[in-house]
């Protein structure tokens, strides 16, 4: 070969390679560029919504069961621009996608992401099939109809219940079938928005009217032996159901046969599109729960949710519906399912004022979401369990919240992984508390007035609320509603005297602190009063 043939050889062999690179970095550019997919992440017993990479705090809200088609959704988005949320949950029907075997309809849930993506929310939504509220009324009319193929629930006298039994295949086989299909969708057209970043899967399950299902299913499981995953959970010692559980038995089996069924629908789902996802679940009485069957046997209660985390764990989290406005319940609600093993949200709460100041206590308790239910303005309230009407007076204290918070969710959503954030909500009983933050003390009172020290009276409804976020040594990020917060020295500051070195009033815009105006004097003298007016203090404390 001729000297300039070899240099030339030379040179187009780089470029081969030069080429083979850019290929290769071309086909590697879409995974570089696409941004994770929503996925919860734990450490150290604490737990953070990670959306497209970022900490996301769902300050959420649902609309009406019966809300969720295209004509209801002009009725929906004036109502969620209102109260600032930044994720909505919203049901997809099995009857709505599948009204005949086989034959599905997405354009709902086409509509629905195109007009999410238009008001910059992102979505829940809620699978409604085998079990909405303990029946199957959103089941396609060629299942709820059919009681041969898709048998419900037998009680202990023979009599039937309008729940379907979580032991037929059958069931099964045809609502795992169709969440697929939805996921696949799902996947097809939000594969790379992640409008959608997460999904309840069924509503409200369990049953009421019995502990168990009478089939002779139910009467073979509790003879079989627990399954070990549930030993592990529960520290008990191995055998039968009877053996193990005795009076509860009937309630702790039926408990894992409905977790395990709606695991495998989960789980199908998650094989084609790898979303969060959980189950909510009807409370029994915290105190006074009576029987299994005057609440929803079978769900995920308190009393069982070791079972469910066990028996289920495609679900990335048990999520409470909170109806309980009194604040020894809500707070004991808060206390059970705020685990190392199950992240808190609360996917529905209700819509009246008393409500909405549980959103602090919520994140104090480490939750990645607050949603109040029914918020739309399509004319339905679910009174008693909420506000008699929605409308805009109805949306102002929820508002007030979101307002506060959406700016700054992000840090709050860190500042709560990285165990750097406390929140309470006001009591009935008491009007003082008592926050630990370590080197300070921080003491809430609610029903003062601005100027003064009289003793707290508490609010004439109980509507205060306080977080407080670390951000440096001695430096906090303090808000709030109806209440009032000073510090004293605490920790390794103990018996010495605090004062404020500084406390500014500003906001955050674009994630960064923009500075508005330093309080001090009667701003100060009597503690840091936060009103109605939503605003963040950043407070640097000192001593003497």
């Amino acid at each position: 070969m001729k000297p300039h043939s070899n240099h030339r050889f030379r040179r187009m062999g780089r470029w081969s390679l030069l080429l083979a690179a850019a290929a290769c970095l071309a086909t590697a550019l879409p995974a570089i560029a696409a941004t994770p997919l929503p996925r919860l992440v734990s450490a150290h017993g604490r737990h953070m919504l990670l959306v497209d990479g970022q900490p996301w705090l769902m300050l959420g809200a649902q609309v009406n069961n019966s809300s969720a088609w295209p004509a209801m959704l002009p009725e929906v988005w004036p109502a969620m621009d209102a109260l600032h949320v930044n994720t909505v949950q919203v049901p997809i029907a099995w009857e709505q996608i599948e009204p005949s075997e086989g034959h599905f309809d997405f354009s709902f849930l086409d509509t629905l992401l195109s007009q999410a993506r238009e008001h910059h929310v992102r979505l829940a939504l809620l699978w409604f099939a085998t079990w909405k509220n303990n029946g199957p009324a959103y089941a396609p009319a060629w299942v709820k109809l059919d009681n041969k193929r898709f048998p419900r629930v037998l009680k202990k006298d023979g009599d039937t219940l309008d729940s379907l039994s979580p032991f037929a295949a059958s069931t099964l086989d045809a609502d795992r079938a169709a969440f697929t299909a939805l996921m696949k969708h799902l996947r097809a057209i939000d594969g790379e928005r992640h409008t959608v970043i997460m999904v309840q899967v069924e509503n409200e399950s369990g049953t009421y009217g019995t502990d168990r299902d009478y089939s002779t299913a139910g009467d073979r499981l509790l003879q079989s032996p627990v399954p070990a995953a549930v030993l592990a959970k529960t520290g008990r010692k191995a055998g039968s159901w009877t053996a193990v559980f005795g009076k509860d038995a009937a309630e702790f089996s039926y408990a894992w046969a409905i977790a395990h069924y709606i695991d495998q629908v989960a789980a199908a789902g998650k094989a084609v599109y790898d979303l969060p996802m959980y189950a909510n679940v009807a409370l029994r009485d915290p105190f006074h729960p009576g029987p299994p069957g005057g609440y929803a046997s079978g769900g995920p209660t308190d009393n069982v949710l070791g079972i469910w985390r066990a028996a289920a764990p495609a679900l990335d989290l048990i999520a409470p519906d909170i109806y309980l406005p009194e604040y020894a319940k809500y707070t004991a609600v808060l206390d059970r399912y705020s685990r190392s093993d199950n992240p808190l949200f609360i996917a529905e709460t209700g819509s009246a004022a008393p409500y909405a100041r549980y959103v602090f206590a919520a994140l104090g308790h480490g939750a990645i979401g607050f949603s109040p239910f029914g918020m739309d303005f399509t004319g339905y309230s679910n009174w008693p369990l909420g506000a008699r009407k929605i409308d805009a007076d109805t949306l102002k204290p929820f508002a007030l919240d979101y307002e506060l918070l959406r700016p700054i969710a992000s840090l709050v959503a860190k500042a709560g992984f990285e165990g750097k954030l406390w929140g309470v909500s006001e009591p009935e009983q008491t009007h003082t508390q008592q926050i630990d933050l370590g080197a300070w003390q921080a003491q809430v009172g609610y029903g003062l007035p601005q100027f003064g020290m009289p003793e707290a009276k508490g609010n004439p409804t109980p509507q205060g609320g306080v977080l407080i976020v670390q951000i440096g040594r001695d430096e906090y990020l303090v808000a709030g509603c109806h209440a009032r917060v000073s510090f004293q020295p605490a920790g390794r500051n103990a018996g010495k005297h605090a004062l404020f070195e500084r406390v500014e009033e500003g906001r955050y815009v674009d994630g960064q602190w923009q500075f508005l105006r330093v309080w001090n004097g009667d701003q100060t003298d009597w503690g840091l009063n936060l009103t109605s007016e939503p605003q963040w203090l950043r407070v640097k404390l000192a001593t003497y």
